[in-house]
């Protein structure tokens, strides 16, 4: 099926909303070795427990692993949770922990096979984060494993730079998708081609810049999320003095020209950690059959963005848990997590 010329929305597959229900979600354990969270992997430990737990109250967890004895090392962590046989462990090597980033987008449809993997180019965020072949590679293994069809749309692109609504629209940004690091020899219109060809969508909605301190240069998933299918939460400054300002109120102005209905979410605090500005964002929730996992950051804008993703979700438990040293990976339960959709 990888090398067939007939692509994916020809055969009719489509990228499901992530609040479709999920067969499963995948993550990809962090290293001890790797670069992720220079100083402080002990210390991020505890988070992502806490986020295991809360994600196999759920769905059941797939988790890729180097061996055995990187295995050994997350079951020290996690093994004493309850619900163990929601828990797997695969052996796919991973260089980071973002699996939103590199690992598979899931396609479905009516017809058999009904599941497929698209595996998209892969360079570490423009290069930035070398090495990055064993990430890059992570989608047709999982295909593999699950025995699934796989598609290559031969284009650079990180599941957090895009979000979909179940129903035909793609959000993005042109700070990422049309960076010069990512595929300098597509233009806007070739990659809007892939975009609808390769996900099933046919709207692609622009939005421009990203944040301060965000390395993956503007993805979509900390700055506008879809929570139906034609409303998004949208992070917003009202700080003027900001540089957050300008290109938060530019990405406003787009969704409202787009007819959306729009729920604003708060920033947080500008907080520097080593000369680095953290890109803390209320947006990078993830969104499980039954609970969504939500960042804090002891920030006082903490409770406002969680009463707001209550409202929006009235039937998940909404789980607030303290982000502040996973952030230091400059990521949060959007970055490390990628939903496998019921077949």
């Amino acid at each position: 099926m990888g090398s067939t010329t007939r692509t994916p929305q020809e055969l009719g597959y489509r990228t499901p909303a992530e609040w479709e229900p999920h067969a499963a979600t995948w993550l990809s354990w962090p290293r001890r070795e790797g670069i992720s969270f220079p100083g402080s992997f002990d210390r991020v430990l505890p988070t992502l427990r806490t986020m295991v737990a809360a994600i196999v109250e759920s769905e059941p967890v797939c988790i890729n692993v180097v061996n055995g004895a990187h295995e050994a090392e997350a079951r020290a962590v996690l093994d004493t949770l309850p619900h163990q046989e929601c828990i797997a462990y695969y052996e796919i090597p991973t260089n980071e922990p973002w699996c939103r980033d590199h690992g598979p987008i899931f396609l479905t449809r009516a017809d058999d096979p009904k599941l497929a993997v698209v595996d998209w180019d892969y360079n570490a965020w423009g290069g930035k984060y070398p090495p990055c072949d064993l990430d890059e590679v992570v989608p047709t293994r999982i295909a593999e494993i699950l025995k699934v069809p796989v598609f290559y749309p031969k284009m650079i692109l990180e599941g957090g730079s895009i979000e979909v609504n179940g129903a035909g629209a793609c959000l993005t940004t042109e700070g990422c998708l049309l960076n010069k690091n990512r595929n300098p020899d597509l233009s806007r219109d070739e990659i809007e081609k892939r975009l609808r060809d390769f996900l099933g969508v046919r709207e692609i909605l622009w939005l421009g810049q990203g944040t301060e301190g965000d390395d993956t240069d503007g993805h979509i998933d900390n700055l506008a999320r879809f929570v139906s299918e034609r409303t998004v939460v949208a992070i917003a400054e009202k700080d003027r003095s900001s540089p957050n300002y300008e290109p938060l109120q530019e990405n406003l102005r787009r969704l409202r020209e787009m007819n959306l209905d729009i729920i604003e979410l708060p920033t947080t605090r500008r907080v520097v950690r080593e000369d680095l500005v953290l890109p803390m964002s209320y947006a990078n929730f993830y969104i499980a059959n039954t609970v969504v996992l939500a960042p804090t950051y002891a920030d006082p804008n903490d409770e406002v963005a969680l009463s707001i993703l209550r409202k929006c979700f009235p039937a998940r438990r909404v789980i607030g848990i303290d982000c502040r040293e996973l952030i230091w990976g400059l990521g949060a339960f959007h970055c490390l997590t990628q939903q496998q959709p019921m077949a």
